[in-house]
């Protein structure tokens, strides 16, 4: 599988550690990951915005593993954040996750299912 980040010159230029298309050649396998929640597996859920954006980051991690792929088969997340005003904080746990792998990206500010999880990160995935 190959996959070629795309950034048309002649549209904005995309802003921090994304890219704007990404073209997939060769998969033979597309995993797509329903909306993963900053809620452990034990039900818990952190009060701290970065907490739990790390914890919706290791509930992703986990179903990449499940299907045996890693976060270099992620190709589109959509992060669903409670308040823009976590803007920054997300961008700054996305890039320590990523640690410089471009991928697709949409933000979109929205209310959330249950009041206390402050971001959910849909994903799409291919091997």
């Amino acid at each position: 599988m190959k996959m070629k980040p795309i950034n048309a010159p002649d549209a904005p230029q995309p802003l921090g550690g994304y890219v704007q298309a990404m073209e997939v050649t060769g998969a033979t396998r597309t995993l797509y990951i329903s909306g993963q929640i900053p809620q452990a597996a034990d039900g818990s859920v952190p009060e701290r915005f970065e907490d739990q954006a790390r914890l919706v980051w290791e509930n992703v991690i986990a179903q990449l593993h499940a299907a045996d792929m890693t976060l270099d088969n992620l190709v589109k997340v959509t992060i669903f954040l409670s308040d823009r005003k976590y803007t920054a904080d997300y961008r700054k746990v996305r890039q320590e996750v990523l640690q410089g792998r471009q991928i697709g990206l949409t933000t979109i500010i929205t209310g959330i299912f249950d009041e206390k999880w402050l971001l959910e990160i849909e994903a799409i995935a291919a091997a």
